[in-house]
């Protein structure tokens, strides 16, 4: 296996190691706290399952759909764009439905990547904004994830001493795994970079309606002229708690979309035709499932700042996403994200994301997910607690360890 190229130039799966011990402890009968993957646990809103199921009753919605969407949900996205961002959206042309956020940037990157196209991506992010490139034959050089000025000289580094000239800047806020937010003029500043040096931008806004404060996320299109280079990307999977539906979107330049409504086309005919009707009830909708969930996650945010403090784990409380990005406890610093994950898991029975999965500068941190009830993040933090207070008799001949990679 290990032969083939696009294979070759992909790492080993650094949460597969975490799932194996967690999958390990399971079936030993161990009661394992999830808070690794960011997987929702929340229900789908009723009227959209009810949408889904009087649809899929109806004559001919077994065929094939439409690759980039049909047309009323193309539609629905661009009304999203225009009552939540002020953008104007022409659904036919600016408008591309996607089988959930994370294909849509794969494809993308299909679509726009030449071999040896240098792409600057945020290090750490989430993976796939490094890989679909790499898969695609690019090549990717790391740049800051924090949306300050301070990323702007980095910026200007990465330009000047990259060959060939780089060809696209991803962002992603509210990031994923940071919990980055950015300000609409951060934006205004990354765009008026983003046409000084010709590049394309790709934005991942995938978490825009999770946030815990009277300050929504902006979306970079609101900047003007934005739309002259810049894709992006939305899903559903958050926002509806429908992550397993896969429903996202592409929105934004109309060339750049019809490069990837093309490569789409030769890859898939659409999401099933009752899942793409109900994802349109969805953004036609009432707006209380959102606030219901956004409710939702501010208690367990709150709870996980709260009980892991207590514990003895400062946890830095997010101002949006389903994700605290947490420095390692500075005992156990020394050794690197992926062991102080697996060892978190074996004495705590608390799953954790190793920060280095999201790339090399992340290996000092864990991401917790906030996709378990109250009560549990709470146990969890008990069962941490009772970690921390064992170390010194557990762990005196482990720590320190060599950090990984």
């Amino acid at each position: 296996m290990t032969d083939f190229h696009r294979i070759k130039r992909l790492p080993p799966y650094v949460f597969e190691q975490v799932n194996r011990i967690k999958a390990a402890a399971r079936a030993q009968g161990a009661d394992i706290i999830d808070l690794g993957m960011g997987n929702p646990d929340l229900d789908a809103p009723k009227h959209v399952i009810a949408k889904l199921c009087e649809t899929a009753g109806r004559p001919r919605t077994d065929r094939y759909s439409a690759s980039k969407g049909i047309a009323g949900l193309r539609k629905a996205q661009a009304g999203y764009y225009q009552r939540r961002f002020g953008v104007t959206l022409n659904p036919d042309t600016q408008v591309v439905a996607t089988l959930g956020s994370k294909e849509g940037f794969a494809n993308m990157a299909q679509a726009i990547t030449a071999p040896g196209d240098v792409v600057l991506v945020p290090n750490p992010s989430y993976p796939i904004h490094a890989f679909g490139f790499l898969m695609a034959g690019g090549v990717i050089r790391s740049v800051p994830a924090e949306p300050t000025p301070a990323m702007f000289p980095a910026l200007e580094r990465a330009m000047r001493h990259s060959i060939p000239k780089p060809v696209a800047l991803v962002v992603c806020y509210p990031s994923n795994p940071t919990a980055y937010v950015a300000s609409l003029d951060f934006y205004r500043d990354l765009v008026a970079f983003a046409k000084q040096h010709e590049l394309i931008l790709l934005s991942d806004l995938a978490y825009a309606e999770v946030y815990f404060d009277d300050n929504p996320p902006p979306s970079v299109l609101q900047v003007p002229g934005a739309i002259d280079c810049t894709v992006e990307f939305t899903s559903l999977s958050k926002t509806y708690s429908m992550a397993g539906w896969r429903m996202g979107f592409a929105v934004g330049n109309e060339r750049l979309l019809a490069a990837l409504t093309r490569v789409k086309s030769y890859l898939d005919y659409g999401a099933f035709t009752p899942i793409q009707v109900a994802a349109t009830a969805a953004l036609n909708g009432p707006d209380e499932c959102i606030n219901e969930m956004r409710g939702i996650y501010r208690k367990r945010r709150d709870a996980l700042v709260e009980s892991f403090g207590k514990a003895g784990w400062t946890i830095p409380s997010p101002a949006a996403s389903m994700f605290a990005w947490v420095p390692i406890p500075e005992r156990y610093r020394e050794m690197g994200s992926l062991e102080f994950s697996k060892l978190l898991l074996e004495k705590s029975d608390v799953a954790v994301a190793p920060g280095i999965g999201f790339g090399e500068f992340g290996d000092e941190y864990v991401r917790i997910a906030l996709v378990e009830n109250e009560q549990r993040i709470r146990q969890a933090a008990r069962n941490v607690r009772r970690f921390f207070d064992g170390t010194d008799k557990t762990l005196h001949n482990v720590v320190p360890m060599a950090r990984v990679g």
